[in-house]
């Protein structure tokens, strides 16, 4: 009778965690703020676009302008959370934030500087543009 009354505890899946790039992240992130954008949200969009996120490992680091964006990027932090997870499939990812009241924001104002950015992120755009004699216009 003694043995019934144990409790069995199901044994928990093993969670992901596979490993991923700095590059992968930034394309998922880029991706998760545009569909904020889309959505209406274009205050989180802005806060997730502000700086480049860093990567050590699987801690990403953010750096935002003031401790007001800082609040309101942890309020929805677990939404990032829950996209790069799912879509980097390594559940041990966590997010920093750092206040830095000195940074500057980086915007692109022109379709070079957007093609410039997009070049850091991935190099293999400039063999795209190349194989299909793709021209900016600026």
């Amino acid at each position: 009778m003694e043995e019934s009354n144990k409790s069995y505890v199901k044994p928990t899946s093993v969670l992901p965690t596979e490993e991923f790039t700095e590059t992968e992240m930034l394309v998922q992130w880029n991706k998760y703020a545009q569909r904020l954008g889309e959505k209406g949200f274009k205050i989180m969009e802005s806060l997730l676009l502000i700086n480049d996120p860093k990567l050590n490992g699987t801690a990403i680091t953010l750096e935002l302008p003031n401790e007001g964006s800082k609040l309101d990027f942890e309020g929805q932090i677990n939404g990032i959370l829950g996209h790069l997870r799912g879509h980097l499939h390594n559940h041990d990812i966590t997010i920093e934030i750092i206040v830095n009241e000195a940074i500057e924001t980086k915007r692109s104002f022109n379709d070079q500087d957007r093609y410039n950015r997009l070049l850091e992120i991935n190099p293999n755009i400039e063999l795209l543009r190349t194989t299909f004699g793709l021209d900016l216009h600026t």
